[in-house]
C-alpha cells in the first residue's frame, strides 16, 4: 500500500477527488489537505481517505504531516502563490519525494522529481481532439508522444473497402477497429468500412503520415503522390510529332484532373515550332523550364520530381520502354501515351488475377476514372476455375458503390484477356508498377501473370501506379 498526499483547493480539485474516490480497485491510502470542506466531494468518503483542514503554505503545520513516508505528493490548488509556497515547503521537508503539481500559470522549476501538468495545454489538446481531421493520440498511456493514435476513416478515403492485409504496414500496425461502438480486433481479412475508427500503433512520425493518407479523399488524383503533372521534351531524341502529342495530352490531363500546375521541362533545346509554342504556354498554371546545360534525362527527372512536387509524369511508349528503370526509381505514376488518341479513351481497364497490389491502387484507379469520365472494367482472369467470388472482385464491387460508378466485372476461366484486348485502342490500362516490369521481356515470355505482361498492350494508353513507395 502506497501513501499519497493530496494538497487541494478549488472546484477542479473537487472533481479530481470524485474521480479518485470512484476508483475502487486501488489499495493506496490518501491523505487530503484542504483549506476547508468546500472542495471535498459530498459523497460518502472511502475508508482509505484521511482529511485535514489547514493552510498548506504554513511550513510549521505541514511539517507535522510530512513526517510520514509519502510515496507521492500531488498539489492541485487555485492560486499561483499558494502552489509555489506549498511546493517549497514540501521540497524543504523532503528533497526527494515525487511531486506532481498542476500548472496554469507557466511555472518554471528545475527539479527532476517534479512533474508539472499544464492545465491549459491539456484542455487545448482535448478540445483539438474534437476538431474534424485532427489526429487523436493517446496521452495517458505508453510514451504519450503519438505512438498510439485513433484515425477515423472518412467515406471518401482510399482505405475504405480495403482488407487490412492489403495495406502495407511498415513501422506501424492497425491493431483494432471501432465500429458501431464495438471493438473489433484486427485480422488480415477484416475489411475497413466508411466511418470506422482505426486504432493504430507505431512510430509517431509514420503515424502522422498514415493519418494524412487515410484522410485523403476522392477526386484528388494525382495526390497523394504529388500535386503537379510533369512532362519533358527531349528535342534531340524526340520527333516534332512525338513532342506535340506529349504536350497536348499533358495539357488535356491537366485540364481534367485535380493537378495544381503542369511543369514542362525542355532538354537539348533547338529552335523549332514546338520550342516557340511551348515557351509561349508559360503562365500561372503551366510552367515551362528550359535546361540548356543538363542533357541527360537521368540527371533531370529524379530531382525535378522532388523539387516540383510531381504526382504524375507523362511520356510516350518509346521513352518509357527505354527508361523503365529510371521511371521505376521516380516512385510516381507514369502516364504512357498510346496510339488511339486521348479523346478516344472510353474505358479504364484493370487486368488481374487476385492481387494485393491491384487492391492497394484501387482507389487511385477509381478516382482517375471518375475524373476522366471513363467507364471501369475489371478483367478477372482465373485459370484455376474457382467458383468462389474472389476478394478482389468483392473489393471492386464495394468501391463501385462508394464512387457511385459502376465497375463491370468480366471473369474468364479460359481465355486470357490480353488476347481479347490487343486490338482495342480506346482503353486506359492501369498497371501496378512492379520491379518485374523492368525485367527483360524474355523473362516474362512464358508467364501467365498478367502484371508481368503490360507490353502486350503497348499500343494502348497505360497508367503505371508505383508499388515501391
Amino acid at each position: 500500500m502506497k501513501k499519497i498526499l493530496l494538497i487541494v483547493d478549488g472546484i477542479l480539485a473537487k472533481h479530481f477527488l470524485e474521480r479518485v474516490m470512484a476508483h475502487k480497485g486501488g489499495e493506496n491510502h490518501y491523505t487530503v489537505i484542504s483549506y476547508n470542506k468546500e472542495c471535498l466531494p459530498e459523497k460518502s468518503k472511502p475508508e482509505n481517505f484521511t482529511y485535514l483542514h489547514f493552510d498548506p503554505t504554513s511550513y510549521a503545520k505541514l511539517s507535522v504531516v510530512m513526517n510520514r513516508d509519502f510515496f507521492q505528493v500531488m498539489i492541485l490548488v487555485s492560486k499561483k502563490i499558494d502552489a509555489l509556497a506549498t511546493y517549497e515547503n514540501v521540497r524543504q521537508l523532503n528533497p526527494k519525494v515525487q511531486v506532481v503539481m498542476m500548472d496554469r500559470w507557466g511555472i518554471e522549476v528545475d527539479d527532476e522529481n517534479l512533474q508539472l501538468i499544464d492545465s491549459r495545454e491539456v484542455l487545448a489538446s482535448r478540445f483539438a481532439d474534437y476538431l474534424p481531421d485532427m489526429p487523436v493520440i493517446a496521452q495517458n498511456v505508453g510514451l504519450g508522444v503519438g505512438e498510439i493514435m485513433e484515425i477515423q476513416v472518412p467515406i471518401g478515403s482510399s482505405y475504405v473497402y480495403r482488407h487490412i492485409a492489403s495495406i502495407q504496414q511498415k513501422k506501424w500496425r492497425i491493431v483494432a477497429i471501432y465500429r458501431n461502438n464495438a471493438l473489433i480486433l484486427a485480422r488480415p481479412t477484416l475489411m475497413i468500412q466508411p466511418n470506422d475508427v482505426l486504432l493504430t500503433i507505431g512510430d509517431p512520425d509514420v503515424l502522422n503520415n498514415v493519418f494524412l493518407s487515410v484522410k485523403q479523399e476522392l477526386g484528388r488524383f494525382p495526390s497523394p503522390f504529388g500535386s503537379n503533372i510533369y512532362c519533358f521534351l527531349d528535342m534531340l531524341k524526340m520527333s516534332q510529332e512525338q513532342m506535340e502529342t506529349i504536350l497536348n495530352d499533358a495539357m488535356i490531363l491537366h485540364s481534367k484532373i485535380n493537378s495544381k500546375r503542369l511543369h514542362v521541362k525542355i532538354i537539348n533545346p533547338t529552335d523549332n515550332k514546338i520550342f516557340t509554342k511551348t515557351k509561349n504556354l508559360n503562365n500561372t498554371h503551366i510552367s515551362v523550364n528550359v535546361d540548356y546545360f543538363n542533357t541527360d534525362l537521368h540527371q533531370v527527372l529524379i530531382s525535378d520530381v522532388a523539387n516540383y512536387d510531381v504526382g504524375l509524369v507523362v511520356t510516350n511508349a518509346k521513352f518509357f520502354n527505354s527508361h523503365k528503370g529510371l521511371f521505376y526509381k521516380a516512385k510516381v505514376p507514369i502516364f504512357k501515351i498510346g496510339k488511339g488518341g486521348f479523346s478516344n479513351l472510353k474505358t479504364g481497364a484493370i487486368l488481374a488475377s487476385d492481387s494485393e497490389e491491384i487492391e492497394k491502387g484501387s482507389s487511385v484507379i477509381l478516382d482517375c476514372c471518375a475524373q476522366l469520365d471513363l467507364e471501369v472494367s475489371l478483367y478477372h482472369y482465373d485459370p484455376n476455375g474457382s467458383d468462389e467470388k474472389s476478394s478482389l472482385v468483392e473489393h471492386f464491387e464495394n468501391l463501385s458503390r462508394l464512387f457511385g460508378k459502376e465497375v463491370e466485372i468480366i471473369q474468364d476461366k479460359e481465355k486470357n484477356p490480353l488476347i481479347k484486348l490487343q486490338n482495342r485502342y480506346d482503353l486506359l490500362q492501369f498497371v501496378p508498377f512492379h520491379r518485374k516490369i523492368i525485367e527483360s521481356r524474355f523473362a516474362a515470355l512464358f508467364s501467365t501473370d498478367l502484371e508481368r505482361l503490360p507490353h502486350k498492350l503497348d499500343k494502348c494508353y497505360q497508367l503505371f501506379i508505383p508499388t515501391n513507395i
